[in-house]
């Protein structure tokens, strides 16, 4: 009888066969699609019952929330959906017309409409987001509430302070600011790319999903607990700091809350300062969990890293409460378990790999 060799050589597979497979649970039943659209119209419409309740109309002030985040994002998900292909024909190498090729055959009319839907999706609610937040400076605040706190959690002193004393007052000032102004990078390029890389654009909506239960959950607990940061309530604590572009940027949202409850029916009233829950360290959690749960085992390391510095930062710049961050964690974990549910209610496994594919 003949001996079987120990291994068999797998089939030979092509790149192309492989682009042109269909995504399996890509396009059966649309029951997950309409839940997500059903959570932005509900919280569409909690926003708009709240501009009726302060009898001020959305704003979109330059473009800045809206129109122009939407032009950033097209132009990303153009730019990241030429890389993905660029990188999908592995050993055959690049050449333009594969990249030409694969881009037809990836990105079908459904697919596209799938995708620039979830974009849309997104955009919508942080918009509403934004909007909720401008109109929580009516609420008053409770950062003294926040300080004492904090000042009990840790035996009577400000977290901020030691922080301070430990990392300095210099060099760290400077690492943790551009820890802090990167997050909106961040954040952009990753819930994009959460359209373009993944094989099934079910799974990508996963990302798209919690990335909306973050913003909703989050300003939800601005209203839960108005506050502004300790910069605000202990300004103290931080006058040792090097004057950076956060000073600067502290100053202008204080100056635009002013200006907003001064003349809130202004057409360019707006405010964005509001500190419970962090949701820098709340949308930073919810990128580290997405990177584990598409099993990029590197880019998962080093959001933890990225998370640690990002809580650091909050604290240290003055930004956050050290209760703000721990609120980020928690409702991050919220966001992913209820981004989760709406697009596979009965349970799934984490999905494959979303990183582009390459020959073995």
């Amino acid at each position: 009888m003949t001996s079987l060799p120990r291994s068999a050589p797998e089939s030979p597979r092509t790149d192309d066969a492989q682009t042109r497979s269909p995504e399996p649970d890509q396009f059966s039943g649309y029951g997950w699609l309409v839940r997500v659209w059903v959570v932005v119209v509900v919280f569409a419409l909690v926003a708009l019952a709240r501009s009726s309740h302060v009898s001020i109309p959305f704003r979109d002030v330059h473009g800045e929330i809206f129109r122009s985040r939407i032009a950033i994002s097209l132009g990303l998900f153009a730019l990241l959906s030429v890389i993905d292909a660029s990188l999908r024909p592995g050993r055959k190498g690049w050449t333009v017309s594969r990249t030409i090729a694969t881009l037809r055959e990836r990105w079908t009319r459904q697919r596209l409409v799938l995708a620039l839907g979830g974009l849309l999706a997104y955009h919508i609610v942080y918009f509403c987001y934004h909007n909720l937040k401008s109109w929580d400076a009516f609420n008053q605040v409770r950062d003294t509430m926040l300080l004492s706190w904090d000042r009990w959690l840790f035996f009577g002193h400000d977290p901020a302070v030691l922080l301070h004393h430990l990392l300095g007052q210099h060099i760290a000032a400077y690492v943790l600011m551009v820890i802090y102004e990167s997050f909106s990078t961040i954040i952009t390029v990753s819930f994009v790319a959460s359209m373009v890389f993944p094989r099934r654009i079910r799974d990508g909506y996963v990302f798209i999903a919690s990335a909306m239960w973050i913003w909703i959950l989050g300003v939800g607990s601005y209203y839960l607990i108005p506050s502004l940061g300790p910069f605000h309530a202990a300004p103290q604590n931080f006058a040792g700091l090097p004057h950076t572009m956060i000073q600067d940027t502290q100053t202008h949202y204080m100056a635009q809350r002013a200006y907003f409850l001064a003349h809130p029916h202004a057409t360019d009233a707006f405010q964005q300062v509001s500190a419970f829950a962090s949701l820098h360290v709340g949308v930073t959690t919810v990128v580290l969990l997405m990177a584990h749960y598409y099993r990029f085992r590197r880019l998962t390391i080093a959001m933890v890293v990225f998370l640690f510095g990002t809580i650091l930062a909050t604290i240290y710049l003055g930004w956050h409460f050290a209760l703000d961050d721990a609120a980020g964690l928690v409702i991050a974990w919220l966001a992913v378990s209820f981004g989760k549910l709406m697009i596979y209610p009965h349970g799934r496994p984490a999905p494959e790999s979303a990183e582009p594919a390459r020959s073995a």
